[in-house]
């Protein structure tokens, strides 16, 4: 009886860890599930932010790069290209002196985009919008802060985004 006790134990075992329901490797959306190489040309700026567009789009390169899903190439040798451009960026005081309700004392930045993922013929294989938000203590150099706080949100955005198009959410 211990004998069969001890034989049944690793194939309970085994069948109890199969059905966890994880899987090694990246989980594409279906309409993407055929492209490999990704061509990311840089994102159309639509604020009036100055030099936005290299910041964003060169912190999604990077997160694309690290998530290793997709391959960045040039536009003639992808299997797709992804088109973005940034449509909006929001400021907002997060959080006031004590002192004074109307002096900001952390600043709240939001950065949208809207994008499209087309494959190499031009079809449309995905859509949508991503954002990013990043909060940051003000200094008596705000211009700097802000610079600060929308490479924060660029980096957000960015992991946002690559999670959409590399992972499906």
């Amino acid at each position: 009886m211990k004998k069969f006790a001890f034989l049944l134990a690793p194939l309970a075992l085994s069948l109890l860890t199969q059905c966890a329901g994880y899987q090694l490797g990246a989980s594409k959306p279906a309409k993407m599930a055929s492209v490999t190489k990704l061509a990311v040309p840089t994102f159309k700026n639509d604020t009036l932010e100055p030099r936005l567009e290299v910041l964003a789009t060169n912190a999604l390169i990077k997160k694309i790069q690290a998530d290793g899903a997709y391959k960045i190439v040039p536009a003639s040798e992808a299997d797709a290209v992804l088109n973005a451009t940034i449509v909006d960026i929001h400021r907002s005081q997060f959080r006031a002196v004590r002192s004074n309700t109307l002096r900001t004392s952390e600043l709240l930045m939001r950065l949208q985009i809207r994008y499209t993922v087309n494959d190499s013929a031009g079809t449309e294989l995905l859509a949508g919008q991503a954002s990013g938000a990043s909060n940051i203590v003000l200094d008596p150099n705000v211009q700097l802060t802000e610079r600060q706080a929308l490479a924060d949100a660029a980096e957000r955005l960015s992991t946002s985004l690559a999670s959409q198009i590399s992972e499906g959410w």
